[in-house]
């Protein structure tokens, strides 16, 4: 643990892309391999399910601590971490050192389950007694489920490649899909030639990287005329609002797999009878929504059976799905990815022959367009055709890994906004724990402001500290970390769809909400309305 708890702040210490490489390189040379794979698999994303839930990981660490519940809850709220709380607060002489491997420590996480609750309390103050304080503090990031660290899959795959000597692209194959550390080895990770590919592995996926300079800077027709060139050289699809997945068949079994490696084959069985129907060998890049009458339906009605562990006849009748495909990465068991867009759209179109069920095997239609006047003209119908904007494919390009400039674009469409009004407000995590830079925003119902959203992205560092000096002399009540505020500060809040809710006070549900814009201009009387907020629903 002392190794990796070393790694972790190491990289935590610095912003500079070849010494985090470096860090990474030097700790893959000091460990056993055992160890650098589930350094692999934590910094991939692969985490150990909690068995200890937050409650009685705090309530045992409060008894250890010895100190009044009210100051631990104290010093958490201005900590703003419950890890770091924790490995500062517990007793700093510990009874012996430990040279217990990261593998060790993973394997005993892992064992929680079949133990007592009181086996789990002194497992686990047994493991603080033997951790110095930055061990403490990585070992409380993986039992409280909030390990998270500052470095890209990217960079981990390039410390890999450097030492490995094989090129990153095989690696970042290899990681992909549904393995355990315990049982993917690193000398089946890092062989040279013949490695046994599980058959269900798909491919990394090609991010497409926004025209827009940030999230809300929309490009003109002109701009892209700059940007892109001939039109020619591009074709266009609708982006459309579901989930991203791949959809495999190989030796005559099908998965299917979200753009987080989720492996959801039994979440969508609509999707089934056609993929069933495809040859060996094939694999479909696209985007899962739910369908009905032929049309497509809004994000929140697929979002009713995600999650679900079970879908009822109800929930597969209210929200069936088809897939729209827009890309072949493997045909005929050859990976095609090096082939240019095109050629692999013809591959794509023909597999339909294959398969009668076009009502959920949909190729993703190309919009025929011949300036960039026209496409931005075009592009305006997104809304109304329940899409996100439009997506640039370079006809030439292959397909590739990760998020890249230059060959796929998503050129999205304005977000919708409305003016509110900031009335609670709550301190951040980790280097912003002392400052207020979670809020939430209202909206006029008559002469009452009714909450109906929150947000924390879109200000400046500037803009989030003036904001947090209005917070502490603007407070009026307090309730544990959040406070509540004079209603004075107006600010544009944007959102990609808003949907009625039941769950909600104000009857609605943003998606995507974020700040645009600090109103300085706005007194908090000219803030919209709710009725404003709900005619922008459509129905």
């Amino acid at each position: 643990m002392k190794a990796f708890a070393q790694l972790f702040l190491s990289l935590d210490e610095t912003n500079k892309t070849n010494q985090k490489v470096q860090v990474l390189k030097d700790y893959l040379n000091c460990v056993p391999d055992s160890d650098k794979m589930h350094m692999l698999a934590l910094f991939t994303g692969r985490k150990p399910k909690r068995v200890i839930n937050a409650t009685q990981i705090r309530t045992w660490a409060n008894a250890v601590t010895g100190i009044p519940v009210w100051l631990f809850e104290e010093s958490y709220h201005i900590v703003g971490d419950l890890a770091e709380t924790m490995a500062l607060l517990l007793p700093q002489d510990t009874v012996s050192s430990t040279d217990k491997t990261l593998t060790d420590w993973m394997a005993e996480l892992n064992s929680l389950a079949s133990k007592t609750e009181e086996e789990r309390k002194l497992w686990l103050t047994d493991s603080w007694a033997i951790l110095d304080t930055q061990e403490r503090f990585v070992f409380n990031k993986l039992l409280t489920g909030s390990f998270r660290v500052g470095v890209s899959q990217n960079l981990v795959i390039k410390a890999l490649a450097d030492i490995s000597g094989l090129d990153a692209a095989t690696l970042t194959h290899r990681i992909m899909g549904n393995w355990m550390p315990e049982t993917y080895s690193y000398e089946q990770l890092t062989q040279k030639e013949g490695a046994s590919d599980d058959i269900s592995r798909p491919y990394p996926f090609f991010l497409a990287y926004p025209i827009q300079e940030t999230s809300d800077k929309q490009r003109s027709a002109d701009e892209l005329k700059v940007t892109l060139g001939n039109a020619a050289e591009w074709q266009a699809e609708w982006k459309w609002d579901g989930i991203r997945a791949q959809l495999i068949k190989r030796d005559g079994q099908i998965f299917i797999w979200s753009r987080g490696e989720e492996l959801a084959t039994e979440k969508f069985p609509e999707l089934h009878p056609f993929l069933n129907d495809l040859p060996d060998g094939t694999v479909l890049d696209g985007e899962i929504l739910s369908f009905r009458e032929g049309l497509p339906l809004p994000f929140n009605v697929l979002q009713t059976r995600i999650g679900r562990k079970n879908l009822s006849k109800k929930i597969l009748e209210e929200s069936p799905v088809a897939l729209i495909a827009y890309d072949c990465l493997e045909y005929n068991g050859e990976d095609i990815r090096y082939k240019t867009q095109s050629e692999r759209r013809v591959l794509l179109e023909g597999l339909q022959r294959y398969t009668d069920h076009p009502e959920i095997f949909r190729i993703s239609a190309l919009i025929d367009f011949n300036s960039w006047d026209e496409l931005a003209k075009i592009r305006e119908q997104s809304r109304a055709k329940i899409a996100e904007g439009i997506m640039l494919k370079r006809k030439s390009a292959t397909y590739q890994v990760g998020r890249r400039r230059g060959d796929w674009w998503k050129w999205k469409i304005d977000p919708l906004s409305v003016d509110a009004v900031m009335i609670y407000a709550q301190k951040g995590h980790g280097r912003r724990a002392d400052l207020y830079t979670d809020y939430t925003f209202a909206v006029w119902d008559g002469d009452k402001l009714v909450p109906f959203a929150k947000a924390y992205s879109g200000l400046t560092d500037a803009e989030i500290n003036k904001v947090d000096y209005f917070v502490k002399r603007n407070t009026l009540e307090k309730f544990g970390p959040v406070r509540t505020v004079k209603p004075e500060l107006v600010f544009e809040i944007g959102f990609e769809g808003i949907n009625r809710s039941t769950r909600h006070k104000s009857g609605i549900a943003l998606r995507f909400p974020r700040i645009l814009r600090w109103r300085h201009d706005k007194p908090k009387e000219e803030a919209d309305t709710l009725e404003n907020l709900k005619a922008l629903l459509g129905d």
